[in-house]
């Protein structure tokens, strides 16, 4: 790798490990912050809901930002407008506001997340093959997830500590802090390479963009059928993450243990950095993507159910730590199945529309869940989250009946 390769890594490094810092500050207590704020698991869920609805509705947008205007142009924009909408938030936990102000305001984080995520991994994709790297993708992910998986680890930790010995609100302000910094790295140093910005007007741009993005996704077959998976697994993912909060609260015995409540962040961060080391040696178990991605389905889908089955605290930490890491290993192989699928014209819209499908499973599967909890309690709803996360497996192995360049993995003895 040359050492201009080298530097887009590292660059690429840096904004992975600011972005997960500044976001997970607040993960480990999200749910208790809404709850103390008055809402109901209902409400709650409801109000993360609209986080995942303003990224259905502003995910192709954004991506087609990306694809015209350029991708340091949509990351800039994302990290302001994240940073604004994480102090409406606070504002509306100090107003202790109605539904609809939670509504609001979730729906402008998801806008702020949305010009992250398609143009940071378009970014990095583009700029590797602008230095001559086409190849050993998998690592480079896999890097970024050890990474992200420390600073979430870090983050996590720290906001449950900070929350504790503060108040619930504090671990926002540091979140928002932190996006300053980021927004001035990024400012300073970010660069788009390898990417060709659409000489036609905007509009005409737009249809360009979009036409090519549908050619490139779903009528692309090796990636539809994983955008088809995405609503059962990133859907229920989502409320998997913010429900292992108030489930091991309860299992622990002490409701104001916010420090216990980032356990499970915690837990989810650790199993990121092993499952990026564990990345490298993916081949020597698995001769496909597709067959690494079934199994992690198969066993994750087990392991959550018994999450939801166990009642003692130290087993259901064990369990979620098992899940976290399958889940893990997983990520960078479909990543990088991906990727080698859609052209770079298109990366950013394409991969705008792949998060779209798990954040619009979220949309229905939050509140539905989120109803289930307060119904017959968190347990139930994990079992039902496993069951829904089975319906993905199908759409697996037709996207491994697709036999897809990007599917073999080169062995690495």
């Amino acid at each position: 790798m040359s050492g201009g390769a080298r530097g887009v890594q590292r660059l690429y490094l840096v904004l992975t490990l600011l972005t997960t810092l500044a976001a997970s500050f607040i993960w480990g207590v999200n749910t208790l912050f809404l709850l103390d704020a008055g809402l109901t698991n209902t409400e709650a869920f409801v109000a993360n809901a609209f986080y995942t609805l303003g990224m259905v509705v502003f995910e192709v947008p954004t991506g087609v930002v990306a694809d015209t205007r350029g991708r340091r142009y949509s990351f800039l924009l994302g990290t302001a407008m994240l940073l604004a909408s994480t102090l409406l938030y606070l504002l509306m936990w100090d107003l202790r506001a109605p539904l609809w102000g939670w509504a609001v305001s979730s729906l402008l984080i998801g806008l702020g997340f949305t010009f992250f995520s398609g143009a940071t991994e378009a970014w990095l994709v583009d700029a590797l093959h602008a230095h001559g790297v086409t190849e050993g993708l998998d690592r480079v992910f896999g890097r970024a997830q050890v990474v992200a998986g420390a600073a979430m680890l870090t983050g996590s930790t720290l906001g449950g500590v900070v929350a504790q010995a503060t108040d619930l609100g504090v671990p926002y302000l540091v979140r928002a802090g932190l996006l300053g910094v980021t927004l001035v790295v990024a400012w300073r140093f970010m660069r788009d390479l390898g990417f060709t910005r659409h000489g036609q007007r905007p509009l005409a741009a737009v249809r360009t963009v979009l036409a090519g993005a549908v050619e490139g996704g779903l009528r692309n077959r090796p990636v539809r059928w994983l955008m088809l998976a995405a609503p059962f697994t990133a859907g229920t993912g989502v409320y998997v993450f913010y429900a292992l909060q108030p489930l091991l609260l309860q299992l622990y015995g002490d409701p104001t243990a916010y420090s216990v409540a980032g356990v499970a962040t915690a837990l989810v961060a650790a199993a990121q950095i092993a499952g990026g080391l564990l990345v490298p040696h993916l081949g020597r178990v698995f001769r496909r993507r597709t067959d690494a991605l079934f199994a992690a389905g198969l066993v994750g889908l087990g392991l959550l159910a018994l999450v939801g089955l166990v009642g003692s605290f130290w087993a259901a930490v064990g369990l979620i730590a098992a899940w976290s890491l399958v889940t893990a290993l997983a990520a960078p192989a479909r990543q990088s199945y991906i990727n080698a699928a859609i052209p770079s014209a298109q990366r950013a819209t394409v991969l705008s529309f792949d998060s779209l499908m798990g954040s619009a499973g979220g949309v229905v599967a939050q509140p539905a869940l989120g109803r289930v909890a307060d119904v017959a309690g968190y347990p139930a709803s994990l079992v039902a989250s496993a069951a829904i996360q089975a319906l993905a497996l199908p759409f697996v192995l037709l996207a491994r009946r697709e036999r897809a360049p990007g599917d073999p993995i080169a062995r690495r003895d």
